[in-house]
């Protein structure tokens, strides 16, 4: 089940690496933008640590990181990648930051926001969450509100002419709490094609390949396997 209606015509993904909209939530934005909504991608860090090789340069990784996260991107049809730029592993909630999320919140103006749950440590129940994935959140949510539908948030973004935006809605990916589980057989396969961009990241694909269908296989009412992405959804009045 999805709860997108007619209504929605923008979204933006707010994630702390690139390779986390993929691999978070890549079949549901596969759908959203089959449906004609424009997603926007907004990455907060780097991703200069990505990497257990100790002869690769940071700052080389962070050109392949990027390479490889507008090609996923372009694979799944997102409108836009924006980098901001901040060190991977070293995510911290500051004003500077938030001004910067609030201006591409008010830029793009979308109906919906997807991001990392704030409060969730582990995932899977087994795995520790990282915690830029938490921070994340945390920036997301205290740049949706209130500071993006307020004028008195940040008032020199209304010099560059960019208004105060209202977002009742957000989709929390990465999250031991999920409420709601959007369909994504019909994209599935694209989903991990464009993981499969992130060469960086990947030492074996066919072997995630099947552990990403296994942990997103789940079985319909009528007892035929279905692929599922899980989310913490939240509306705010």
């Amino acid at each position: 089940m999805d709860l997108i209606d007619s209504t929605v015509k923008r979204a933006m993904i707010i994630v702390a690496h690139p390779d986390d909209p993929e691999f978070f939530c890549g079949g549901t934005i596969a759908c959203w933008i089959k449906q004609g909504i424009e997603v926007s991608y907004l990455i907060l860090t780097n991703g200069n640590k990505g990497s257990k090789d100790p002869n690769i340069i940071p700052e080389q990784l962070v050109a392949i990181r990027e390479n490889e996260q507008r090609n996923a991107a372009n694979v799944l049809g997102v409108k836009e990648v924006i980098f901001l730029g901040e060190n991977d592993g070293e995510l911290s909630y500051t004003l500077q930051l938030r001004q910067h999320v609030v201006r591409e919140l008010r830029r793009f103006r979308p109906q919906i926001v997807i991001t990392t749950d704030p409060t969730c440590y582990l995932i899977y129940g087994t795995r520790i969450n990282h915690a830029d994935h938490r921070m994340a959140g945390e920036i997301a949510f205290n740049a949706v509100f209130p500071a993006t539908g307020s004028p008195m948030y940040h008032p020199e973004l209304l010099a560059e002419g960019l208004k105060p935006h209202s977002i009742n809605c957000m989709y929390l990916t990465c999250t031991h709490a999920p409420n709601l589980q959007v369909d994504i057989t019909d994209t599935c396969e694209i989903k991990l094609q464009a993981i499969s961009c992130h060469a960086s990241q990947i030492t074996n694909f066919s072997q995630l390949a099947e552990r990403m269908r296994n942990r997103n296989k789940a079985t319909d009412k009528h007892g035929n396997t279905i692929y599922q992405e899980g989310f913490r959804h939240v509306t705010f009045s």
